[in-house]
């Protein structure tokens, strides 16, 4: 299978990581001075009265200088809301003044400091006269800036995009920076403020291996007043330095779009916040859903012109959730492999369900191969969604959806005469799969060591131990969002002062707030309890809540801030993966303090993070007893619990997480595009054409499925009630037909017959061992395998065949509540039953008659009715109609005991769940027919026989046994002598292998000397396809060729 290297990735998200800046670039990163608020500079050794500002801070153009943390601690009260000013002056004035002075020197004064009050002067006269000094090569090199979740520059207090671009970037005379071509551009590249950072690192971290891409979203401002000519000079520059292409939507189009819909419906409604009645009332009234189908168009638009044959097709965010519908909808991107990601938190049924285009952006994301999110709770609420609202079958490992995808929903004429064109038509007899997987975002961990180590941050740790020797900091990062807590951590702070008066004094929140819109700023509720808990407990010298604005925090201060801090706490009522923990933990590498995070995170899911202090933010009691916890625990469990949020960080990094998500979308596309296949474009069984590779084989390896091929098994419910009265019947009694073939394949000596079965040991499978001793066995789809018995020609002798329990290991506890759960459903399903086998489950929810619309799982135990059947292959009769409805009912029964199996066992037990037509089988995870066969394969397994055993290959499933050095060698060419079949010059084993199993024919086509049949009647990627009735008629012939 190709990799994603292989192939360019268009990744698609609202902002790119770059924009174009209106005024001439910034200069490149100047150390520059001011002559105001003389506390704030460091006196300088030619000149007295000039100050330099310590901080490392580039200064934008048209901008003021922005202040850093140590100004904002010197200059004002934290406060959101403007309250009055103490009579004493903020005593965190002095912060600065340690690391401006020598060895032996004091700051000097000047006019500045004169201007003082009376009371600033009496404090300064009581400070200590020599101040250790901070380490001079500090101050001596640039600032420089850092890319990551939190960004270095300057935002503006709404996102919206009239506000995203102050005036102050739009001057009348604007500079002009010169281009390549001897031109002039009035704008420059700079880092975009809005873009999704920890996309932006995931992508980063791998571009080694992520060797093309190429951007497509918006710039992130106000566009109209762009002419043609410069529009297109910023194509084409984005497109040669930045891979990007922009995407041009006209201002009031995107504002309702983006703040209407998006932020006012979309985006609570992900975190849990049913829609209110005025909300809904402005939503029903406006055309902001229009809007929003209008930019995922002109998204699908600018893709579609510059996709090209083999390019992947990321998509990320709900700002997009119509585009892979629209992608896939368009004859030139039809075929494209297409993965969508979510960033954020999905919600249960009930609170999707309350949004009046829940259908439209359903079948917008199901247009992707590949649909991931962040923690399994979030890809169980899609599935159940999906299932509820659309009626679609759900599994564990995704969506059947019936039919193609329908354009995204105008409603009106149009989508009727799509339902009833011709291409609909035939789509509802075809369908797709869509995979649903989860896919952990981290952070790239080696930059982030690296940019801990760099000295501006050393510095800034320095400086803040300095001034809060003695204290406890716990530090917050989060937007001002409802949704985000703050208030509620808030809260929990100031019930924590007031429970523990020992701490006050000693214990400051630092609380940096990222920016959002001001209506969700205002809803958030923080100004007035930051403003209550500093007036109930500041003091001369301390003030317990520190409030910074992520602008006014560059990216180094902020690495110390979680370098020095003693605790990092989130108190999210809803949200996805927080990054922010991932970068307190690695900061933490040499004090191991303690994490304080939200149950409602998608971080705290995983079972790493478990060694946090888990609140409910709600319970404002429960998270001041966590804070109390994480601030007096002892050094050891701090040591113990941080090592295992350490352990999670550095496996689950932000390059698993593209890789795993990229590999996994060019996966599931290859597995449905082979399904999707015309069966006609396969050549049928030539087998003249293969009798002469038979006979001059040296040895032959043949695998063959039983059920389906040599065995067509009678589900009917006649079949079934004689098999309960008498234990016989046919369901349990192997046709002497098939019986004569095996026993005439098996007398060869050339041949090694394996029989691939679903069936449990007992029963069919026993008495095929009985009767053709010499053939191996694969029951229960690889739990158990019987070895073959062989002759030793010598001495008259024959080794004793064996039952091989390949699960013997394992923990089976889980199958006394499974058989529960199907119980349940089978007294709710009629016709349905359940077969207890030894290591397996399998439920048959019908037994009527066959849907040929139907998929068939590569795995699954394959009957009558799945494949064989007469009408399997003609038009539905007017009896099956008859019977949809109970059919229909039972695949709902059925998809939904599938989800409760997998929700309530499968993590827990690890298990796998395999879909049938009419069945599904319920077996320990990586155990398969394809792992059952690498352990034939492969020489020294467990299954080798000690003449016919080892191809020389095995499987990737088991233990890594699909070895690429020895699949390319050709089968049968082993460098052993012990377990291997060693084939003379210029002979080699013929590996044969017949069934519908997907996953071991493709692997099986690896091998140099393979010919793989399929018998599935279905878009396949083996060489040839079989009627399953001819199967005996080809393997009789083959017998009589000696």
């Amino acid at each position: 299978m190709s990799s994603f290297r292989n192939h360019r990735v268009i990744i698609a998200s609202l902002f790119l990581p770059t924009t174009a800046a209106l005024g001439e670039s910034s200069p490149p990163t100047p150390d520059y001075q001011i002559t105001q608020d003389s506390e704030s500079t460091v006196p300088q050794s030619n000149s007295a009265n000039q100050k330099q500002q310590p901080a490392y801070r580039q200064r934008q153009p048209g901008q003021l200088p922005l202040v850093s943390i140590v100004d904002d601690l010197t200059s004002r009260v934290i406060t959101p809301l403007a309250s009055p000013q103490p009579d004493i002056p903020n005593p965190f004035t002095k912060f600065v003044k340690i690391a401006s002075p020598q060895p032996g020197t004091t700051p000097s004064s000047n006019s500045a400091h004169a201007s003082n009050s009376s009371n600033e002067s009496s404090a300064d006269s009581n400070a200590p006269s020599q101040v250790p000094s901070l380490d001079r090569s500090f101050t001596l090199f640039r600032p420089r800036k850092f890319q990551t979740t939190h960004q270095d520059v300057r935002h503006s207090a709404r996102l919206q995009r009239k506000q995203s671009r102050s005036t102050s970037r739009r001057p009348t005379s604007v500079a002009r920076g010169s281009n390549a071509d001897g031109g002039y551009d009035p704008w420059h590249i700079s880092p975009n403020t809005h873009c999704n950072g920890g996309l932006k690192n995931a992508v980063d971290s791998v571009k080694g291996r992520l060797l093309q891409r190429l951007w497509v979203g918006t710039l992130g401002s106000n566009t109209d007043g762009f002419g043609s000519a410069m529009r297109k000079n910023i194509d084409k520059r984005m497109r040669e330095t930045c891979d990007s292409v922009p995407v041009w939507i006209p201002d009031g189009e995107f504002e309702s779009c983006y703040d209407e819909f998006c932020h006012q419906v979309l985006w609570p409604c992900l975190h849990y916040a049913v829609p209110d009645a005025p909300k809904t009332k402005c939503f029903y009234e406006s055309a902001s859903f229009k809007q929003y189908r209008s930019v995922n168009q002109r998204f699908a638009d600018v893709i579609i012109e510059n996709y090209r044959e083999g390019d992947m097709i990321w998509v990320n965010d709900y700002h997009l959730m119509l585009l892979p519908a629209l992608l896939r909808s368009h004859p030139k991107t039809a075929s494209a492999p297409i993965g969508f990601f979510l960033h954020v938190a999905f919600p249960s049924s009930e609170i999707f369900r309350c949004l009046s285009v829940r259908d439209s952006l359903l079948k917008g994301v199901l247009g992707a191969d590949l649909v991931g999110f962040q923690t399994a709770n979030y890809a169980r609420h899609f599935r159940q969604t999906v299932s509820r609202i659309l009626a679609y079958e759900s599994l564990p490992k995704g969506i059947q959806v019936e039919g193609p995808v329908a354009p995204v929903s105008t409603g009106g004429e149009a989508e009727k005469e799509w339902r009833e064109s011709a291409e609909g038509k035939k789509g509802k007899e075809k369908g797709r799969f869509v995979d649903v997987g989860v896919f952990p975002m981290g952070i790239d961990v080696n930059s982030l060591r690296e940019k801990k180590r760099q000295p501006e941050v050393q510095y800034w740790v320095q400086l803040l131990r300095q001034r809060y020797a003695g204290m406890k900091l716990i530090v917050g990062r989060d937007k001002l969002d409802e949704t985000q807590g703050v208030r509620h951590k808030l809260e929990a702070f100031d019930h924590f002062l007031k429970a523990n008066p020992e701490f006050q004094g000693k214990v400051v929140l630092i609380q940096v707030a990222l920016q959002t819109t001001e209506s969700n700023e205002l809803a958030g509720g923080v100004s007035d309890v930051v403003a209550r808990i500093n007036a109930a407990f500041s003091t001369l010298t301390y003030q317990p809540v520190v409030f910074l604005h992520v602008q006014e925090v560059t990216f180094s201060q902020y690495l110390a801030l979680l370098t020095v801090a003693d605790a990092f706490m989130v108190t999210s009522l809803r949200e996805g993966m927080a990054l922010r923990t991932h970068e307190y933990v690695e900061c933490q590498e040499e004090r191991n303090r303690a994490l304080i995070l939200s149950e409602f995170t998608g971080t705290y899911s995983y079972s790493g993070f478990r060694s946090c202090f888990a609140v409910n933010p709600y319970d404002t009691r429960g998270t001041a007893k966590a804070i109390y916890q994480a601030l007096t625990m002892s050094d050891e469990e701090a040591a113990s619990r941080w090592q295992d949020l350490h352990n999670h960080v550095v496996t689950q990094t932000a390059q698993a997480f593209t890789t795993s998500f990229l590999t996994r979308c060019l996966r599931a596309h290859n597995e449905h595009a082979s399904l999707s296949t015309d069966p006609s474009l396969v050549p049928s069984l030539d087998v003249p054409r293969l009798i002469p590779k038979y006979r001059h084989s040296a040895s032959r390896l043949i695998f063959v499925d039983l059920e389906g091929c040599l065995w067509v098994r009678d589900m009917s419910k006649s079949a079934m009630m004689e098999m309960c009265k008498s234990g016989k019947g046919p369901m349990v009694e192997l046709p002497e037909a098939t019986i004569r073939v095996l026993e005439s394949m098996a007398d060869d000596p050339k041949n090694e017959i394996w029989v691939l079965s679903g069936l449990p040991v007992k029963g069919a499978l026993e008495r095929l061992a009985e009767r053709v001793p010499k053939v191996g066995i694969v029951a229960e789809n690889g739990c158990f395998v019987k070895t073959r018995e062989i002759s030793n020609k010598s001495g008259g002798q024959s080794n004793g065949a064996r039952w091989i329990n390949m699960v013997a290991n394992l923990d089976f506890a889980w199958k006394g509540p499974c058989v529960e759960i199907l119980n349940y459903f089978t007294e709710r399903t009629p016709g349905s039953f359940v077969e207890e086998r030894a290591t397996s489950v399998v439920w048959r929810f019908w037994t009527g008659p066959p849907d040929s619309t139907a998929p068939i799982d590569d795995d699954a135990t394959i009957t009558t009715n799945d494949i064989c059947s007469p009408s399997s292959n003609t038009a539905t009769s007017p009896s099956s109609d008859s019977h949809y409805s109970d059919r229909s009912w039972a695949r709902r029964q059925a998809a939904e005991a599938q989800n409760h199996i997998f929700d309530s066992l499968g993590e827990r037990y690890g298990l796998r769940i395999i879909p049938g037509q009419n069945s599904f089988l319920v077996l320990p995870n990586n155990i398969s027919r394809s792992t059952a066969v690498g352990t034939i394969l492969h020489p020294g397994g467990p299954a080798c026989s000690p003449l016919g055993g080892g191809a020389g290959v095995g499987d990737a499933d088991y233990d890594g046994w699909w070895s690429s050095t020895t699949v390319g060698s050709g089968a049968g060419r082993t460098s052993g002598t012990t377990g291997g079949r060693v084939s003379s010059a210029g002979e080699s084993t013929l590996v044969l292998g017949i069934g519908g199993d997907e996953k071991l024919l493709r692997r099986l086509n690896e091998l140099d000397d393979a010919e793989t049949v399929s018998t599935s009647r279905r878009g396949t990627d083996a060489k040839w396809k079989l009627d399953p009735r001819e199967v005996l008629g080809v393997l009789g012939t083959l017998a009589q060729v000696r």
